[in-house]
C-alpha cells in the first residue's frame, strides 16, 4: 500500500462528520468517497469535507477501485449487511460499534475478512484513546494492586423521539447496544471475559431496553456492575477498586482526560492526559498503521476482542429478554 490510505465513509449522520474532521487531521489520509441513499446528502457532506466522490448509494462506493478502507457508519441493525458488501468488493473495513448485532453476524463477518485476507476491526475508540493506554500502564503497573470491583455507568436523557435510532427497535435500538457496550468493554478489556452474569432491565414502549443493570462475576471473586439507561443524564464515570486503592475515570470515562489514583493510605495523583480532534484520530492512527504494516486485525482490538465483546452482549440479552428481527 502507498503511503496514502484512501478512506470511504458509507453513511454520513453524525457520527460521520465526527469521524471525518479527525480524517483530515492525518496527512496521508484522503477522503476519497463518500455515500448515501440520497444522493444530495452525499453531496453536501463532500462539499462540506472535501471528498473527492459522492456517491448515492453504497454499492458504488464499494467497488470504487480507488478506495483503500471504508468507515461503517451506519445504524447497528445495517454493520452486518454492509461491511459483507464493503468485503465482498475486497475492500478493507472499519465498521462503528457494535460491530454486528450478534455473535453469529460477526463470526460471519471475521470470518470473511480472513478468507479474503482482508483488514477488518471494530470502531470502539476507547481503546485507543490516550486516557485508555495510561489507564493500562498504570494498572500493569501495579498502581492499584489487583482488581476487585469495578462500577461503571452510562446514561443520558433521550428525547422521545420513538422513530429515532435510540428508540427504533429495526434500527436495533436501546440503551445496550448504544451506550452500555462502553462499560461492558471496559470489564472485558481489565478483567476479562466473566463466568457469570445478571442483568434486569427495564422498557420503553417500542420494545427496547431504556435502562440495563449488569453484575458480572469472575472466579476470582471479582465483579464489575455496570448500566446504561436514556432515562437520565448519570456521571458517566468508571471506578477500579483494587487491593492498593483505586482508579477513577472520569467523565466521560470511554473517552476520558482526567484520571485520578486514590491510594489506601489517603494519598492521590491526578494524571490529565489529551487527546486530539473529536477522539477518532487516534483509532483511524492505529488502523492506517495496520495497513501499512499489512496486518488484517489491530492487536490492540483483535477479532477475538469484538467476538467476546458481542457474545457478552448476547449473554445480558438473553438475561433481559431482549430480541431483533433475525437474532
Amino acid at each position: 500500500m502507498s503511503e496514502k490510505v484512501r478512506w470511504g465513509i458509507l453513511g454520513l449522520g453524525n457520527i460521520a462528520g465526527k469521524f471525518v474532521k479527525d480524517l483530515l487531521l492525518i496527512d496521508n489520509a484522503v477522503l476519497q468517497g463518500v455515500a448515501s441513499r440520497d444522493i444530495s446528502k452525499a453531496r453536501i457532506f463532500a462539499k462540506k469535507y472535501g471528498a473527492i466522490r459522492a456517491y448515492e448509494g453504497y454499492d458504488a462506493l464499494a467497488n470504487d477501485p480507488d478506495i483503500d478502507i471504508i468507515y461503517i457508519a451506519t445504524p447497528h441493525i445495517f454493520h452486518f449487511e454492509h461491511t459483507m458488501l464493503c468485503l465482498r468488493a475486497g475492500k478493507a473495513v472499519l465498521c462503528e460499534k457494535p460491530m454486528a448485532m450478534n455473535a453469529k453476524e460477526a463470526k460471519i463477518m471475521m470470518d470473511e475478512a480472513k478468507k479474503r485476507n482482508l483488514f477488518l476491526m471494530e470502531g470502539l475508540w476507547t481503546r485507543f484513546i490516550p486516557g485508555t493506554e495510561k489507564i493500562l500502564d498504570l494498572i500493569a503497573n501495579d498502581a492499584i494492586g489487583t482488581i476487585d470491583f469495578i462500577k461503571a455507568d452510562f446514561g443520558f436523557k433521550g428525547d422521545g423521539n420513538l422513530r429515532s435510532r435510540v428508540y427504533n427497535k429495526s434500527l436495533g435500538a436501546g440503551s445496550l447496544l448504544d451506550i452500555g457496550i462502553y462499560p461492558v468493554y471496559l470489564s472485558l478489556l481489565l478483567l476479562g471475559v466473566p463466568d457469570a452474569i445478571r442483568a434486569i432491565a427495564n422498557y420503553t414502549e417500542t420494545g427496547v431496553d431504556a435502562s440495563c443493570s449488569m453484575l458480572l462475576k469472575y472466579a476470582n471473586g471479582a465483579k464489575a456492575y455496570l448500566e446504561s439507561t436514556i432515562l437520565a443524564d448519570t456521571p458517566v464515570e468508571a471506578l477500579i477498586y483494587g487491593s492498593k486503592g483505586s482508579l477513577q475515570i472520569h467523565s466521560r470515562f470511554h473517552h476520558s482526560k482526567e484520571i485520578t489514583i486514590r491510594q489506601n493510605d489517603g494519598t492521590t495523583e491526578s494524571f490529565t492526559v489529551e487527546y486530539k480532534g473529536e477522539g477518532y484520530y487516534h483509532e483511524i492512527l492505529e488502523v492506517m498503521h495496520c495497513l501499512h504494516q499489512g496486518l488484517t486485525e489491530s492487536p490492540k482490538m483483535p477479532h477475538s476482542m469484538s467476538l467476546e465483546l458481542i457474545q457478552t452482549l448476547d449473554s445480558v440479552r438473553e438475561k433481559i429478554g431482549l430480541e431483533y428481527d433475525g437474532g
